[in-house]
C-alpha cells in the first residue's frame, strides 16, 4: 500500500504497512526502555499494548490539524500510550511515566534524526541529504527485532528453567501495590516466632509504598542473622487467587537469581484461595 506526501515541490511515497510497522518498533523500543529504566516490571503484552496505541498517530496523515491541534493530539496519544501500558496509580506515577516517555522519545528522536540524514563533504563544507526512507528506519526495523526475540527468549528461559517462577502482586492498602517476579523457594520456611505468620521476602527498592508500622522478626541463615525488618500489608495476588495471612520482608541485598524481586514460600501458595 502507498500513500503520497508532498513535501515542498518533492514528491515521497511512503508504504503504509510499513510506516505502521516502524512506528509500532519505535513505541515499542520507548515503552520497553521506560519499563527498564523505571523498573515498572510491566508484562511484554502491555508494552505491545502500548505500541499499538501509539500507531494510532498515522491518523494524522490523513487529517489536516493545526499546529496547536497536532500538538494537542500528539500529547492526548502519548498519555493513553502511558496509562495503557503501566496504568493509573496516582498522579505522581502518571506524571514520572510520562516525563520519562518524552525524555526516551526525544534522544531517540534524536538519534533518527541523525541517521536518517545522509552527508558528504565539499569544498562548501559539510552537506546533508534527507533520506525518503533512510538508514535509521533499517536501523530502528533490526533494534525492535532484536528486542522483540530478546523478551520472547527471557520469557521461555523463565518458563523453561523455573517451574516455581510466578508473576505476583502485593497490595500495601487500596491503592498502592506492587507487581513483581516472585520465586517460590521450598526451602524458605521463614516465620513470625510470635505470630506463626509465613514471610515473604520483597526487594528493598519496592516497598518504598509500605506505611504500616515495621515489625522486626529475629531470623538466622547460613551466611547472617540478626532482626528482619517485615511488614503487615493486606493481601498477595498470584494467578487470580489470594492470600491475606502474611508479613512481608524487606530484603537489602539482591536475590541469587536475576530478573526475581521477591521469594515466596510453599505455606503461602498452600494458604491461597
Amino acid at each position: 500500500m502507498k500513500y503520497s506526501i508532498f513535501f515542498i515541490g518533492d514528491l515521497m511515497k511512503v508504504y503504509l504497512d510499513l510506516l505502521f510497522i516502524l512506528n509500532f518498533l519505535l513505541d515499542f523500543i520507548i515503552l520497553s526502555a521506560v519499563n527498564y529504566i523505571l523498573k515498572r516490571n510491566v508484562k511484554e503484552g502491555r508494552v505491545v499494548l502500548g505500541s499499538l496505541i501509539g500507531t494510532v498517530t498515522l491518523l494524522i496523515l490523513f487529517i489536516k490539524l493545526s499546529n496547536f491541534e497536532l500538538l494537542l493530539y500528539k500529547v492526548v496519544i502519548s498519555m493513553v500510550m502511558v496509562i495503557g501500558t503501566f496504568g493509573y496509580k496516582d498522579l505522581n506515577y502518571f506524571i514520572k511515566n510520562l516525563l520519562y516517555f518524552y525524555m526516551v522519545s526525544m534522544l531517540l528522536g534524536g538519534a533518527v534524526s541523525f541517521f536518517d540524514n545522509q552527508f558528504s563533504y565539499s569544498n562548501k563544507g559539510l552537506v546533508f541529504k534527507k533520506n525518503s526512507l533512510g538508514f535509521s528506519y533499517f536501523f530502528v526495523f533490526i533494534l525492535g527485532v532484536f528486542l522483540f526475540i530478546k523478551y520472547l527468549k527471557a520469557f521461555k528461559l523463565l518458563k523453561n528453567n523455573y517451574s516455581n517462577y510466578y508473576r505476583c502482586e502485593i497490595f500495601f492498602n487500596d491503592k498502592d501495590y506492587v507487581s513483581v517476579n516472585a520465586f517460590l523457594d521450598t526451602g524458605n520456611k521463614l516465620k513470625d516466632p510470635y505470630s506463626n505468620k509465613s514471610i515473604i521476602l520483597l526487594m528493598k527498592e519496592f516497598a518504598k509504598n509500605i506505611q504500616t508500622r515495621p515489625i522486626y522478626v529475629p531470623y538466622n541463615s547460613l551466611n547472617n542473622h540478626g532482626l528482619l525488618e517485615c511488614y503487615k500489608v493486606q493481601k498477595i495476588v498470584i494467578d487470580g487467587k489470594e492470600c491475606n495471612d502474611f508479613l512481608v520482608g524487606v530484603s537489602e541485598e539482591n536475590f541469587f537469581m536475576d530478573g526475581i524481586e521477591c521469594i515466596i514460600n510453599s505455606s503461602i501458595m498452600e494458604g491461597l484461595k
